[in-house]
């Protein structure tokens, strides 16, 4: 028996649900026709299907027809859910093209054909709704030939009309397709249906069928077609198993559904699986399939095996991600279309915001054009889709699943960057003991094209391992422009250079080097802001069309010549979303209710109003510590940062670019300039008082509270005063344009506001190497002995526990040690670790800082800039080593001068038999003598 997997694909209201309900009717898998308009169509088993009577979710249903088994898909039509329909194009064998023959060839049918080609499906068209065209023959012939011109004008070629086999001009307008084909037809006046077939997989011959769904006419005639035209695909089935996710989604009990199609080899239950952790690109996780289901609408069967070649749903699974290649199947499916809108969140004030991010977490596995995403900085929750319709129905499903009623702000255009010339960014990170330089091209790509990798450098320069390694970290991220932060899009990313350490070079070394590289071009290019724009189709009585020109004009779009049609018209263009985005409100308005505006992404392009924009969001590239500019080298046993415009010349690979006669004064000109600008920018900032600081310490704790509750106290004049305000992360703790005394009074006031919590329990880090090089007398001993200067910094540490009662944890590098696991031991009062093979001093107080920052008071001694900046986004304090030994040398001088007051001014030589007990104290485990500070 012939299997295959077909999908039905159209735009809104053609007719697609319809049409399924014919096909799985005439086959005898259902017993009697349901409508949509009734709300009781097989396919549609969702509430709000039902209500609104539009497809939301692609469903699945299994049909026989003589000798051929089919897995019909059935797939959302609405431009809102078309990420939906995208993730199903990924498992399909055939599509059957739906065409309203009253709408004929519309925009977003423009759309469904172009990913058709992009995943290479052949494709067969299905003219729904002739019932509708009234019975004249001739008429009906007439618009029949009108349909075909308009859709052979879509594919470019080779639609053939198959409803006709029997007339005189239906093989050899087959055998046009194909050169070889027509030869052949030519000498014998027949083709072959394995060679019709064959044209049709290929996608050079599109067959297409004419009938009206709903009164079941062209319906049997599309399946017979279906079997005699189409040739099952091949599987290696007794091959290694291989499979394609296309859809994650939850039954009624909450139990998480992974749909995909096997496309070799076998699965069968208890099997264990393996993939990339979500987001963490070395992690993999392992997980056994514990139920394997095929579903034909509402009702599944379970089966111990999945074949290949099938579509089933399985359950054990917990981290797979629509697009997601499992064994065999390699690598992840990106998706073309995008969501172009972003809202914020505003939950129920009961509601935890991180409660609430778990369970939206699930959704945006399930919905594929939905984007949640976690504003660190703003404490918000933000959602990216692409329009109203899509918007009210997630609003219905938070309401009806996770029962939290959410409300949404007003909707903000996702904006992406890119640049306009071509620049060179160079990235350098070492700090102590690690290495890596990175030199990329950065160029302006094709509109569309996205981001592009590749490589143009020598493996006398780098070897091909690392260079492997750059590419992965390039594409292994979004990347944020330095407008708006917005992700890039439209660049060419060419790796020219770099450079590694024969002993001090690590993997992550290299990921650092290459972010900081692409970010210090993006500083230096010329920034371009893009938006997304909608092709629209805007049909209105013609009487209208002068009202309708302007105002297109008015919002930066442009149209093409209208067409008239009687007395309707026809208004083809294409305008930004920001501005098109509510003008179907003022269409129904002009026109009474007579006008429709269709839409459909149209791409991005540059920004019609890039200074607004770029002013309304005010983002510093500067303030961005997530995504550094600058370059870490080392000096003097520690690393320092040295800034983007300066990076160049600090490099230590020669430039790869050679810049044309003119250019590099042109560039350096360009940063001069920049810089300017940023240093007035800062010096312009003011110090923000008491009350601003309220303001933003009340708008953090109910930063996702709807407007109007109880904890929101933002208003006009603060909000522009706190965006105005500068904080910046400089070492030491220092903050440009807050005063010490403001910034006093506002963590006086998050301790009063604050509830009353126990004190945690202290932790002091002490990377140890960074210590012994940054004192000077630790480091004269270190020339001479590296276990002697160890050696005195844990007697040091050892007396400073003693007189600060807090666990000190000194760490040390034992990562060029192989074969060496983690060693902690206790030396005196104190702990002390020796890091695994591989494993860095900074790498285990990171990953501590990481899972202990907030449960613990934490603080880390340590002069590594780059190390700095990486706790301090963990939650914990910072001592520098300068700051250490001053702090140290303070506790001791009050020891000495404490204890000289208790005894009267007493004698110099009691401090040396005071410091004895102390140390006899440590020995014992404790702090001073009797428990006594």
């Amino acid at each position: 028996m012939k299997k295959l997997t077909a999908g039905i694909l159209a735009h809104v209201d053609a007719g697609k649900t319809t049409l399924s309900e014919a096909m799985l009717y005439h086959c005898g898998m259902i017993r009697r026709l349901g409508r949509v308009d009734n709300r009781d169509a097989f396919l549609d088993t969702e509430d709000m299907e039902r209500k609104r009577g539009i497809t939301i979710f692609s469903k699945q249903a299994l049909l026989r027809y003589k000798d051929m088994e089919i897995t019909l898909l059935d797939t959302p039509g609405h431009v809102d859910f078309s990420a939906e329909m995208e993730r199903s194009l990924q498992v399909l064998d055939y599509a059957v093209l739906l065409i309203s023959a009253s709408d004929g060839v519309q925009g977003h049918t423009k759309t469904l054909w172009r990913l058709l080609e992009r995943y290479r499906i052949p494709t067969v068209l299905f003219f729904n709704k002739m019932d509708q065209q009234g019975t004249d023959q001739t008429l009906l012939l007439a618009k029949k030939e009108a349909l075909l011109a308009e859709s052979r004008e879509l594919t470019g070629g080779g639609v053939v009309d198959f409803s006709r086999p029997d007339t005189e001009d239906f093989y050899e307008n087959i055998a046009v397709c194909e050169e070889a084909v027509l030869e052949r037809f030519l000498e014998s006046g027949a083709i072959e249906q394995k060679e019709i077939a064959g044209l049709i997989s290929e996608r050079k011959l599109f067959p297409c069928f004419f009938g009206s769904a709903l009164r079941m006419e062209g319906v049997a005639e599309l399946l017979e077609g279906l079997l005699c035209y189409t040739e099952e695909r091949s599987y290696q089935k007794d091959g290694a198993f291989a499979a394609r996710v296309y859809k994650i989604s939850r039954d009624k009990q909450g139990n998480r559904l992974t749909f995909l199609k096997v496309t070799g080899g076998s699965l069968k239950v208890r099997d264990e699986l393996q993939g990339r952790m979500p987001g963490e690109e070395d992690a993999l996780w392992r997980e056994k399939v514990t139920q394997i289901r095929s579903y034909s609408g509402e009702k599944y069967d379970t089966a111990d095996s999945a074949e290949a070649g099938g579509i089933y749903a399985v359950t054990g699974l917990s981290y797979t991600m629509p697009g997601d290649g499992l064994g065999e199947e390699k690598g992840a499916i990106l998706p073309v279309l995008e969501p172009v809108l972003t809202y914020q969140v505003y939950l129920p004030e009961d509601v935890q915001a991180a409660a609430a991010l778990l369970l939206l977490r699930q959704l945006e596995e399930e919905e594929p054009q939905l984007h949640i995403i976690w504003e660190e900085k703003l404490q918000e929750i933000h959602v990216q889709l692409m329009g109203q319709v899509q918007l009210e129905v997630l609003q219905n499903m938070i309401k009806e699943r996770f029962r939290m009623a959410v409300d949404f702000g007003p909707g903000n255009i996702v904006y992406k960057e890119t640049i306009a010339d071509v620049v060179e960014g160079v990235g350098h990170f070492e700090p102590l003991r690690h290495y890596a330089e990175v030199q990329l091209r950065l160029e302006p790509g094709e509109p569309g094209s996205g981001v592009q990798i590749g490589m143009d450098c020598s493996e006398d320069v780098l070897d091909k391992n690392w260079q492997r390694l750059i590419l992965t970290h390039l594409e292994e991220r979004e990347h944020k422009g330095v407008l708006t932060g917005s992700v890039i899009t439209d660049i060419r990313i060419t790796l020219t250079g770099g450079k590694a350490h024969l002993k001090h070079t690590e993997g992550g070394d290299f990921r650092q080097a290459t972010y900081r590289a692409v970010r210090q071009g993006l500083m230096q290019a010329e920034p371009v802001l893009l938006e997304p724009f909608y092709e629209f189709v805007l049909e209105i009585p013609a009487k209208m069309v002068g009202r309708a020109m302007t105002d297109i004009e008015r919002m930066q779009g442009k149209i093409t010549a209208p067409e008239i049609s009687g007395i309707r018209a026809y208004l083809r263009g294409r305008a930004p979303v920001a501005c098109l985005q509510d003008y179907q409100r003022e269409v129904a308005a002009y026109t009474k209710g007579q006008g429709h505006l269709s839409c459909q992404p149209g791409g991005y392009a540059p920004c019609h109003n890039t200074a607004e924009v770029v002013e309304k969001i005010g983002y510093d590239p500067d303030m961005d510590t997530d995504n550094p500019s600058s370059s870490v080298f080392c000096a003097h046993g520690a690393g320092f940062l040295v800034p983007w415009y300066e990076a160049p010349s600090y490099m230590h690979v020669e430039s790869g670019i050679k810049a044309q006669k003119g250019e590099t004064g042109q560039i350096e000109e360009r940063i001069r300039l920049r810089q300017e600008e940023r240093d007035k920018d800062r010096e312009s900032r003011v110090a923000i008082g008491t009350e601003e600081i309220d303001a933003i310490l009340a708008g953090a704790s109910h930063a996702n509270s709807r407007p109007g509750g109880s904890g929101r106290k933002w208003n006009a004049k603060t909000k522009r005063r706190a965006e105005g305000s500068g904080f910046s992360s400089k070492s030491g703790g220092e903050q440009e344009g807050v005063s010490g005394k403001t910034l006093k009074y506002g963590a006086e006031k998050v301790r009063e506001t604050g509830k009353r919590k126990e004190r945690k329990k202290e932790y002091l880090l002490v990377d140890g190497y960074n210590i012994i090089f940054a004192w000077e007398d630790l480091k004269e001993i270190s020339e001479v002995s590296i276990d002697g200067a160890r050696g005195k910094l844990l007697d040091i540490l050892c007396n400073y526990q003693g007189m600060r009662q807090c666990e000190v944890i000194a760490v040390f590098d034992a990562y060029r040690v192989k074969g060496h696991d983690t060693e902690m031991l206790d030396y005196h009062n104190i702990h002390v670790v020796y890091t695994k093979e591989a494993e860095t001093a900074d790498q285990y107080i990171e990953r501590f800082s990481h899972e202990n920052g907030r449960k613990y008071d934490v603080t880390v001694a340590t002069s590594d800039g780059l190390e700095q900046i990486i706790i301090r986004g963990q939650g914990c304090r910072l001592l520098s080593a300068r700051e250490l030994k001053t702090e140290i040398d303070y506790y001791s001088q009050n020891l000495r001068t404490d204890y000289l007051d208790r005894m009267g001014g007493g004698k110099r030589y009691l401090l040396d038999g005071l410091e004895e007990k102390v140390r006899e104290g440590m020995e014992q485990g404790g702090g001073f003598p009797g428990g006594s500070s």
